[in-house]
């Protein structure tokens, strides 16, 4: 097994992706990949193949080696990677997902991918749910952007919340089996969200790409925002630009970049086979 990859990021959201099937030992290689000290470090890794239904597939595979329905980040940097890399020359792309089919506009610049913008599909808000988490109590709005997230409001930015609190919700009962994605938002007063994020099955990011389109979509729904206004979500690792339509399909617009290119060694390979 040899296992060649390219990091990349978006807003600080990196992944290694492979172009090519998923091997067979695809959790622990992520796993040991991902690992920040002794791999590659990332928040997991995304392989690209040809597609039947679509121009591309992809399949994302998260830091402990679940595999997650969609990624936001992700998949502008699927955008920027088949275009730079040559596999294609079309800037209008359809990416098949295991949340289904997404299309992505690839924004370029000297013959570069710069910005993709992407149609994440429908959103659906549920009931709020009221938890009693440890020491505190919560409101969370569940939001379904093809793949769960748990958006939580709060007035004042705590630093501590999505570390102390994220891992909690994201396995709580009203959540299991598949777990969700825990925003912290606030309302800024220039109308933006500043959100922070625990995801599911990687921890605190930098950037959740479908997190912020959950997030601005409560925002809209909860009349904090507005339809079809381009509402700017500010995360760790940089700002996304979301807008909601009034069919409540959701466009997220933001940057995808490369990082580095790299190899599996034999020691890491060896004592997976």
């Amino acid at each position: 097994m040899t296992v060649k990859f390219t990091k990349m990021q978006g807003l600080g959201n990196d992944y290694l992706y492979v172009y090519g099937p998923v091997p067979d030992q695809v959790e622990e290689l992520c796993i040991r990949l991902s690992d920040r000290h002794f791999g590659a470090g990332s928040d997991g890794m995304i392989f690209i193949s040809p597609s039947a239904s679509a121009d591309f597939s992809m399949r994302i595979f998260n830091a402990d080696g679940s595999e997650a329905m969609m990624c936001g980040n992700g998949i502008r940097c699927v955008g920027k990677y088949v275009f730079d890399k040559g596999y294609t020359d079309k800037t209008d792309l359809r990416i098949e997902t295991r949340s289904g089919i997404r299309h992505l506009t690839l924004f370029v610049e000297d013959g570069a991918v710069k910005e993709a913008e992407v149609d994440m599909g429908t959103g659906v808000l549920s009931e709020p749910r009221n938890l009693s988490v440890s020491d505190h109590d919560f409101t969370c709005y569940p939001v379904s952007v093809g793949n769960p997230h748990a958006v939580i409001f709060t007035a004042s930015e705590d630093e501590k919340e999505p570390e102390t609190y994220g891992p909690l919700i994201e396995c709580h009962e009203a959540f299991l089996p598949d777990r969700t994605n825990v925003e912290f938002v606030r309302v800024l007063e220039d109308g933006a969200l500043r959100m922070r994020v625990w995801e599911r099955g990687s921890g605190i990011t930098m950037a959740c790409g479908t997190g912020a389109c959950a997030s601005a979509f409560a925002a809209v729904k909860l009349g904090f925002c507005s339809y079809d206004t381009p509402i700017r979500v500010d995360l760790d690792g940089g700002s996304l630009l979301i807008r909601v339509q009034k069919d409540d399909r959701i466009l997220m617009r933001g940057p995808a970049a490369f990082v580095f290119e790299g190899e599996a060694c034999d020691d890491l390979l060896s004592s997976i086979r």
